[in-house]
């Protein structure tokens, strides 16, 4: 295999971490296997959330599926850590890829510490207030595609933040995503749109953009496991206000809907975030996002079968357009 060019030209940008990554693990079937996964719990999550948000609010809903997803990932940190402690040798014999890994694993402190709490807190806590929020008012297909913009709010913020070249080809996918929104808040997925509904989907998907950034940008400092389960606190930490009518709503809400809520914390939440930060720390977050372009039809059918809603023509066109433009404007 030739080996990759490192120095930056006009026609040939600088290879980034993310690049490196991808080379150093490329497709093979863990990953594969890993992405499937996320998929389909993230997917099922639209339809779980619909399905409990009859009986819980939304920041109740997200304490609980919270609090439920912090239990579940200390007992896994906990658990992995005694696995380490009595596999490995002492740090300093180690070789020095491995003493990597041991301090990627090790508890960040200072800078690093705060910004995986920023992160904990916008994606566990903020994007799942408004997905929920938004989900009282629109059916769990309309979230689905309209937070798969995402992937495009990430490469705008490329280009704004981080001073990357606008292509052409951004620019129309941009372009043809957005009609697929304007498309799908006309109509609503199953021929009902509520606006507010659709502002709160959208801001979902600004936060999980968001999400995507710093998560990327930090997993070369800390290991996925570590990051999601620091995360998972912040979150949960910052969505303590809601106890009080999460403790009220708990005491009428029917045993499915409870369910259905610790469901969302430990599969969709605590797996679903493991096995993303799994293949993220190895593919580039390009090739990651792509891969959840599979997550709306999933939720579509899904929430088709599952809860009958039936999509509307005209959304699924705006669904389709939707995701032709962010593999347009993603592809490299």
């Amino acid at each position: 295999m030739r080996r990759a060019q490192l120095t930056a030209t006009p026609s040939r940008p600088a290879i980034t971490e993310g690049d490196r990554a991808s080379a150093a693990y490329p497709r093979s079937w863990p990953t594969v296997g890993a992405a499937a996964t996320t998929v389909f719990l993230w997917a099922s999550a639209f339809v779980g959330i619909r399905f409990a948000g009859h009986d819980y609010s939304p920041g109740a809903m997200a304490l609980g599926r919270m609090a439920a997803a912090s239990i579940a990932l200390s007992a896994f940190v906990a658990f992995t850590a005694s696995v380490r402690r009595r596999s490995t040798r002492p740090q300093h014999a180690l070789p020095g890829p491995d003493a990597a890994a041991l301090r990627r694993a090790a508890l960040p402190r200072g800078g690093t510490l705060g910004l995986i709490a920023v992160w904990g807190v916008a994606w566990f806590g903020g994007y799942n207030v408004a997905l929920n929020a938004a989900e009282r008012l629109v059916d769990a297909g309309t979230a689905a595609l309209l937070v798969a913009v995402a992937p495009i709010l990430v490469a705008v913020a490329a280009v704004l933040v981080l001073n990357e070249r606008l292509t052409g080809r951004l620019g129309v996918g941009v372009a043809i995503a957005f009609a697929g929104v304007a498309l799908i808040a006309a109509s609503g997925f199953t021929g009902h749109a509520d606006k507010v509904g659709v502002a709160l989907a959208l801001l979902s998907a600004l936060l999980y953009a968001f999400g995507v950034l710093l998560q990327k940008r930090l997993l070369a400092r800390v290991d996925a496991v570590t990051m999601t389960w620091l995360g998972a606190l912040a979150g949960t930490a910052a969505l303590l206000p809601f106890a009080p009518t999460l403790l009220g709503e708990l005491a009428t809400a029917p045993p499915p809907a409870t369910l259905g809520m610790l469901y969302l914390g430990v599969f969709p939440t605590a797996i679903g975030f493991l096995t993303w930060g799994y293949v993220l720390s190895r593919w580039t977050a390009g090739r990651t996002t792509a891969a959840t372009y599979l997550a709306p039809p999933v939720t579509v059918l899904l929430s088709w079968t599952l809860l009958g809603e039936v999509p509307a023509p005209l959304a699924l066109l705006g669904g389709s357009l939707c995701l032709t433009g962010v593999v347009l404007a993603t592809r490299r």
